[in-house]
């Protein structure tokens, strides 16, 4: 009995009883069912009657009280109990509990996946760095909590697409590239320009592929210089993002938004500009073309073209997002730095001023991480690169310490503990009871232990039905961390699971001890074994960590 299946039955029940009722009605919803934190009270509670009787004119504790005998004669609840002022708490029988082993087995990397986002379609953009330079430990905390958001969401049937937007465009361009033909001539880093040895390892690959660079006038070199390191160093990003298991579905190009369309001439700014001028938001002043974002709750009008006609970025914001619209994603989530506050309510205005609904767009603002212990780059002299990292670290322990925390609180990370092999680690303890039921599987298959035997009924220790309990629990923290689009509540679970298994592992044996000869309950308990090393491989991938078989 899962408790999808229980709260589906429950669901069934109060709209039976409400069918006579008229103007009331319920949805799924309300017959979720909660864990109740002391398990002396049983397997699941329910609120329902709580939320209904004032409606119905009854008292909470008499409305559960009615349904409760109902609810009881479901197949597999062993109790029904009514607590306090309407709670219901509810009692499954042991196999009922237990058969939660065969049915994780059977759906293997499905379990946990879930639909209440089903039908949704979403853009996310995440990351987003100038690819004037490596991604460094700025870039770290979006990179994992993106991608793991992404992998939520998409577990909870949501249709998402993973975004980066290249900052390709701008005087920020011009400047690299002028940085780079500096190097590849051996003068100074130009005023404002970009410094570090990896500007000098860019110009000498610009160099080779171009040997007459430095011949050709200046305009001419510093374009080449500024197209060919640009090309090169967002390699080297991509590449950078793929050794963090970070995937982008789409690199967009800012460029792609100055560039004329080939028949009309007017680039995709220009289309914004005339489509929020036939919505009513676009006027002249002080010789600048501006959007009246302010009639949408920002704190200002936004410009969109100077006086002296160069467009603003605010003028590439709406043309991107005008984009997201057209490639029909009904939703957009943008993850923004601590230091984007400011961006959330003109892209609120934004939305509005186009004709969406604000709500269709989230903004997750992310505070800052460091690192004790990380070393500056040898290459970019003034930050932690991401490779860097990634060398000292790993991918699995960056990636399951940024994700287990909540993005809105400021991270502070001891480097060494990240590379600890002990409990103390929490990406070792979880990583660790997953290997342990590899082993455990692999012992069982050379004593001849099979899951040819599943007798449920035998799972009776409290260390089962505890195990047991928080197996059950697995779909509805996926949905619940889909819907706040918070991945950490995965990572604190993992941890919860694994301290369930080891201590199961510790009472319970699945071989045969000595000469006891094989039994049903070891078969069952390999199910469990094997069940529970599926759900920590399921929710190590959300996370984007391996999930590895030794250690």
């Amino acid at each position: 009995m899962t408790p999808e299946a229980l709260s589906a039955h429950l669901f069934a029940i109060v709209s039976d009883r409400l069918a006579s009722v008229e103007g009331i009605s319920i949805t799924e919803s309300d017959a979720a069912l909660e864990r109740p934190r002391n398990r002396d009270h049983g397997d699941w509670a329910s609120n329902i009657a709580m939320k209904l009787a004032k409606r119905l004119g009854l008292s909470p504790r008499d409305f559960a009280l009615e349904l409760a005998p109902a609810i009881e004669a479901i197949e597999g609840v062993a109790a029904v109990d009514v607590a306090g002022p309407g709670f219901i708490n509810i009692t499954l029988e042991t196999a009922a509990a237990a058969e939660i082993a065969r049915t994780i087995v059977d759906a293997a990397e499905n379990y946990g996946h879930n639909e209440v986002l089903a039908g949704h379609v979403i853009n996310m953009e995440f990351v987003s760095a100038n690819p004037t330079g490596p991604l460094h430990i700025g870039h770290t905390r979006w990179a994992a909590l993106g991608d793991s958001i992404a992998r939520v969401l998409r577990a909870s049937g949501a249709q998402v697409t993973a975004e980066y937007y290249i900052n390709d465009a701008g005087s920020q361009m011009d400047v690299f590239g002028l940085s780079v033909l500096a190097a590849a001539k051996g003068l100074p880093t130009p005023e404002k320009g970009y410094p570090g040895p990896y500007i000098g390892e860019l110009a000498e690959r610009v160099v080779a592929a171009v040997p007459d660079l430095l011949e050709k006038p200046d305009d001419e070199a510093v374009a080449i210089a500024r197209d060919l390191a640009y090309e090169l160093q967002l390699a080297e990003i991509k590449q950078s993002l793929e050794n963090f298991h970070v995937h982008f579905d789409v690199f967009f190009s800012e460029r792609a938004l100055h560039a004329p369309d080939a028949a009309t001439g007017l680039t995709a700014i220009d289309d914004a500009e005339a489509r929020l001028r036939a919505q009513g938001h676009v006027y002249e002043a002080d010789d600048a073309v501006w959007v009246r974002t302010t009639d949408f709750g920002d704190d200002k009008d936004r410009v969109l073209t100077r006086g002296n006609g160069i467009v603003t970025y605010f003028a590439a914001d709406a043309a991107y997002y005008l984009s997201k619209k057209d490639r029909g994603f009904g939703e957009k989530i943008y993850l923004l730095g601590a230091d984007h506050h400011g961006y959330v309510g003109r892209l609120k205005a934004l939305a509005a001023a186009a004709g969406d609904d604000p709500a269709t767009l989230s903004v997750l603002i992310g505070q800052l991480v460091n690192l004790n212990g990380a070393k500056l780059s040898k290459r970019a002299g003034n930050i932690i690169e991401l490779d860097d990292l990634l060398s000292w670290l790993g991918a699995d322990a960056l990636r399951y310490w940024l994700a287990r925390y909540p993005a809105d609180s400021p991270l502070a990370l001891d480097g060494e503990k990240l590379r600890s092999r002990t409990n103390d680690n929490p990406v070792f303890y979880v990583q660790y009871a997953h290997a342990r039921t590899r082993s455990v599987a692999r012992n069982a298959a050379e004593a001849g232990v099979t899951r040819a035997d599943f007798e449920p009924a035998l799972l009776v220790h409290p260390t089962e039905t505890a195990l047991i309990g928080a197996l059950q629990e697995f779909p509805r923290i996926v949905a619940h961390s889909a819907e706040l689009r918070e991945p950490h509540r995965i990572a604190r679970y993992l941890e919860e699971l694994a301290g369930f298994y080891h201590r199961w592992y510790d009472a319970c044996r699945v071989l045969p001890f000595g000469d006891e000869e094989l039994a049903p309950i070891h078969g069952t308990r390999l199910w469990l074994n094997d069940a529970t090393g599926q759900v920590i491989r399921n929710g190590l991938d959300l996370l984007g960590v391996s999930a590895p078989d030794r250690m």
